[in-house]
């Protein structure tokens, strides 16, 4: 099946992961105009309010852009929307969305087939992010029109599947649109998602370490200075393991090494004061930094990828 037309200003096969507190209109903007699907979590934009006119700066500056430059318009934008019950502004936030027919909504914590239907009512697409073959099934069973499957070494509340195992088992049954998020800072891991059955590939911690991203100097270092060595996995901090930055939970006064179990049941991912300061003092961030040498521009980092993906492409034509 090929991607809904929604994915055909996409220069290169890849989305840019929303980034919790991180992700903001600038970052989605150069994101766009450099060719690749740009998101941001919903509830980045603080107070509520804000997504109103972040939304408005998003579409006004791409529309200047495809009318400045016909030749290679934009990528399209995507709004993350987490669905767990945690989240009291959903409701509002998708009021929002829908004011500015956002073309693409991620969804994350839980399947709601009333979210999808109102997405698909202005006539946008959804993906939702999964860790398992079990929950890809119930988001499609529920009206996703799309996977992004979340392997193993991904950045924040990462699955611990391998990519290989995940994309397969989904393949046997699904042949929309799917993502694939795990470890992927160079265009060769774009161009080995496609190889493995994926259409695109969902990259987050490569671009922290960008000069738009909201993020803090130390944060951006400790990408370009890391490796996968650096990354713990553990549910300490939000009740769900995801994976993070080793000196940011040295900071915090804890050892990496030897952390605690957190009770499931306390879990906030609404984006509360709580939630927003274990993201804030506890790096989110993925296995595969390794490649990071440089904090750039997001449209540099976007090049480079392209560079590495067209070079893979040339040496897998070249006769053995």
């Amino acid at each position: 099946m090929s991607l809904p037309p929604v994915f055909s200003r996409l220069r290169l096969p890849v989305i840019g992961a929303p980034l919790f507190i991180i992700s903001n209109p600038k970052l989605v903007i150069a994101q766009c105009k450099a060719g690749i699907v740009g998101s941001m979590p919903a509830l980045n934009a603080r107070p509520a309010s804000q997504l109103d006119e972040w939304l408005a700066e998003i579409t006004e500056t791409l529309a200047a852009h495809d009318r400045a430059h016909p030749e290679s318009p934009a990528a399209p934008f995507a709004i993350n929307q987490i669905v767990h019950k945690s989240n009291d502004r959903l409701e509002h936030d998708m009021e929002v969305c829908a004011r500015y027919r956002v073309p693409i909504v991620i969804t994350s914590l839980g399947a709601r087939p009333e979210v999808n239907e109102a997405v698909h009512r202005w006539g946008g697409v959804v993906l939702h992010d999964i860790i398992n073959n079990t929950f890809a099934r119930k988001a499609i069973e529920k009206g996703a029109d799309g996977l992004i499957a979340v392997a193993a070494g991904a950045g924040g509340h990462a699955g611990t599947k391998s990519p290989f195992a995940l994309v397969s088992e989904i393949r046997e049954w699904f042949d929309g649109p799917l993502a694939l998020s795990g470890a992927m800072a160079t265009g060769g891991a774009v161009l080995a998602a496609q190889a493995m059955g994926a259409d695109l590939a969902y990259i987050g911690s490569a671009f922290i370490a960008t000069e738009e991203a909201r993020a803090v100097d130390a944060y951006k270092q400790a990408i370009v200075e890391g490796s996968s060595d650096d990354i713990v996995y553990s549910n300490l901090f939000t009740g769900v393991h995801g994976n993070y930055l080793k000196p940011s939970v040295r900071a915090a006064g804890l050892d990496p090494d030897h952390l605690p179990e957190s009770d499931p049941s306390k879990m906030n991912f609404g984006g509360g004061d709580s939630a927003k300061k274990a993201w804030k003092d506890i790096w989110g961030c993925g296995q595969g930094i390794a490649p990071v040498k440089a904090v750039v521009p997001a449209g540099e980092l976007v090049a480079r990828l392209r560079r590495e993906y067209e070079e893979a492409r040339s040496r897998l034509a070249q006769p053995a």
